[in-house]
């Protein structure tokens, strides 16, 4: 069976030393370089998919601004996900690293913005949050190529939008995720793609009930979107029989060092990922082909659709009647694992990158 409307299916590239065969346990040949994320973009591009996810992280991998010029070149279809660090950026020259990559990559770019902390500081939620909604709001004016007077609380600036622009003059779409009052309120406000993790059908229903409501109170409507791990093989049996395989040489201490490590790790978003994974039952599974497993050995998105192609697919489609509009899914390891995708149930979507 075919979904009856278009989405847009993107992959991951694993810039944040999360690539694993066994997860938990280093593996030096999947490491985070150049060489093994350009593969994974590679892959991605060669399998169909529209778009991937180039994450960041100030402690772990390498620069994704960087990596993203690099590999631009390379693509000459799929989109590229680049996320930004608003506490590690001033907005004007972001505006201009963003319209340059556009071009490289001849119209195709798409942002994940991250209220992130500058690098040896903290600052407090409200703030935080608020801080990212002027960005936001910076990078909007800029790269719509108005100029821009800005008198905010972290930025006071006028200024006229850079020579270099966008491919189509305009903004690229802004993806932005967080469960928290703050994060859910920056989202209304700003974000063009609001971002969630995995969680039984009856809370992602919630989740865009209100933020449908949030975002109108604005004045604004958003899309959304569903970031998940997946194991895709010939049948269930061998599907969940890999998942079990990934946690197979997990040590417990080591998982809750790996999260504990994160810089996300004490966020709303993640304390619901625990709660999902404690409330699941005893083999791991919240809900039918969900499992949580994944969230043992990392922080952020702990939970992967398992199942057959047909079963995979039928979840998707699920997805999709709820509202989602933007699938960026990933697995280990994440080469290996595009392509199994790639092959079993990517030629059964219909799929285009969101525009």
């Amino acid at each position: 069976m075919t979904v009856d409307r278009s989405c847009e299916i993107s992959w991951f590239s694993a810039l944040c030393d999360d690539d694993y065969e066994f997860l938990g346990v280093p593996d030096p040949a999947l490491k985070s370089s150049w060489e093994h994320c350009r593969d994974i973009v590679l892959t991605a591009e060669t399998g169909g998919f529209d778009n991937i996810l180039l994450p960041s992280g100030y402690q772990l991998g390498i620069d994704t601004t960087a990596f993203a010029a690099a590999i631009a070149p390379m693509l000459r279809r799929m989109a590229l996900l680049m996320a930004v660090r608003i506490g590690e950026t001033w907005p004007p020259q972001l505006a201009r690293q963003i319209a340059t990559i556009d071009r490289l990559l001849g119209g195709r770019l798409t942002v994940n913005i991250i209220s992130s902390d500058m690098p040896g500081e903290q600052l407090a939620s409200a703030p935080r949050y608020a801080r990212t909604v002027e960005a936001m709001h910076i990078l909007k004016t800029l790269l719509n190529g108005q100029p821009l007077d800005h008198q905010g609380e972290f930025w006071k600036l006028k200024v006229d939008p850079a020579r270099v622009g966008t491919v189509s003059g305009k903004a690229p779409l802004l993806y932005f995720g967080g469960l928290s009052e703050d994060a859910r309120e920056a989202a209304a406000k700003g974000c063009d793609v609001f971002l969630m993790w995995p969680d039984k059908k009856e809370n992602v229903a919630a989740i865009i009930a209100d933020m449908d409501a949030r975002a109108a109170r604005h004045g604004r409507k958003l899309r959304y979107g569903y970031r998940a791990h997946v194991v895709v093989r010939d049948t269930e049996a061998e599907a969940r029989t890999y998942a079990d395989r990934l946690l197979s040489k997990l040590d417990a201490a080591q998982g809750a060092a790996i999260r504990a490590k994160s810089l996300d790790s004490t966020s709303t978003g993640v304390a619901a990922q625990a709660a999902l994974r404690d409330t699941a039952a005893d083999d791991g599974y919240a809900e039918d082909n969900l499992w949580t497993g994944v969230g043992r050995a990392r922080s952020g998105c702990g939970a992967a659709i398992v199942g057959d192609p047909d079963q995979v697919l039928a979840k998707l489609n699920m997805y999709q009647d709820m509202g989602i509009e933007a699938f960026i899914l990933s697995g280990y390891p994440h080469a290996a694992e595009a392509d199994l995708f790639a092959r079993h149930v990517l030629p059964n979507i219909e799929h285009a990158r969101l525009v």
